[in-house]
């Protein structure tokens, strides 16, 4: 298959790193990423403006009605850029969710003030037993009401309300419900920040079953997947100028081969993982019957792509890239953060290999 971006597509892509280089550089990701919740409300009115906030929400909702290249494309962007806050979890994750689980009240009501910048919203999935498979989720509703407790929620601090995967469903929590209590959690990447967040007889409402969530989750685990190209990218560019200008023997180190090879080895896992998540995000628009695989396999590659480009671009850098002044270590966090958020390789191997043999299973029923 030949794939090229359209000629707005592409448009799209050089604005998003324009607008994120202008207003969004690396001073700015240093400063976010010291504060309680790495959230900036006029950065956030900005990126609403340029309509990021509602990219894939359609129209009638309020937003700009685009599809999931388009999506993917913005999140490389933002990637490359290491943006801090909601943008991910708002849009890619709590938007897609509610796109793919909710009636359409239900989106009246919740996706507008999104795709305005008026709300954030973020997805609690994980508990104590950090599974990404829904079979797995011990909370459940009673009584209209959640109890327990949830585990690495991106930006719940700056959340309106909470979308909650639990096993009998998708609710919406708002934030300042009775009941609801969050705590920060450590995380490598500061960039992202990551919450528990308690349940205790709170107040919800049921926005879906989990049946058509996994769609959604295999979108938000391509975007994620697309980030981690963007910083691969990043960390690419900044490893080969930083080649150019120091010299070791007199001569810039780049001019040595096997600093080269380093180099050329970035280069093959960028554009390998950039095509594969570019091929998912086709493959997630136009409802193919290997969506689900295509997402899986570029979440796979790009887990582990972006882990190995990060130890290559510190390699290049010799002692310099373990410094905190230098900028290649907050790329090489956000890689290794995300390369277990939605699945790690591992797991993302095993659904390869059971959506393989499940295709497997019914073509030789159907024959």
């Amino acid at each position: 298959m030949e794939f090229g971006l359209s000629e707005s597509q592409q448009l799209l892509k050089d604005n998003a790193r324009k607008f994120f280089a202008g207003e969004c550089p690396i001073e700015e990701v240093r400063r976010l990423m010291d504060t309680e919740t790495a959230y900036d409300e006029g950065l956030w009115a900005k990126m609403t403006e340029q309509g990021y906030t509602g990219i894939i929400v359609p129209e009638q909702y309020g937003g700009v009605g685009l599809g999931k290249v388009e999506l993917i494309l913005l999140m490389e962007e933002a990637g490359r850029a290491l943006l801090p806050g909601p943008l991910f979890s708002t849009v890619a994750l709590a938007g897609a969710v509610i796109d793919a689980v909710a009636r359409p009240e239900e989106k009246e009501k919740y996706l507008p003030p999104i795709c305005s910048g008026q709300v954030r919203s973020t997805v609690a999935m994980l508990e104590s037993n950090p599974s990404w498979d829904l079979a797995d989720l011990r909370m459940s509703m009673a009584n209209g009401k959640l109890t327990g407790e949830k585990l690495f929620v991106p930006d719940a601090r700056v959340a309106n309300f909470i979308i909650v995967v639990a096993r009998d469903g998708v609710f919406a929590v708002d934030t300042k419900a009775a009941g609801i209590t969050m705590s920060p959690m450590t995380t490598f990447d500061l960039t992202r920040k990551l919450y528990a967040v308690r349940f205790s007889s709170t107040p919800a409402e049921k926005l879906g079953d989990l049946t058509d969530l996994s769609r959604a989750l295999d979108t938000a685990a391509t975007a994620l997947a697309a980030e981690i190209v963007g910083g691969m990218q990043r960390t690419l560019d900044i490893s080969v100028e930083y080649t150019k200008m120091r010299k070791q023997f007199g001569k810039p180190i780049g001019m040595y081969q096997a600093v080269q090879h380093q180099c050329a080895d970035m280069y093959l896992e960028t554009e390998s993982a950039r095509s594969a998540v570019y091929y998912a995000a086709w493959a997630l628009e136009q409802n193919a019957p290997d969506a689900a695989l295509a997402a899986s396999i570029a979440k796979m590659y790009a887990s582990d792509a972006g882990r190995t480009v990060g130890n290559r671009g510190i390699q290049v850098h010799g002692g310099m890239g373990f410094t905190w002044e230098n900028d290649i270590h907050l790329y090489y966090k956000r890689a290794k953060a995300s390369e277990t958020a939605f699945g790690d390789s591992t797991y993302h191997r095993e659904r390869i290999a059971r959506l393989i043999i499940d295709a497997g299973a019914a073509s030789s029923q159907s024959a």
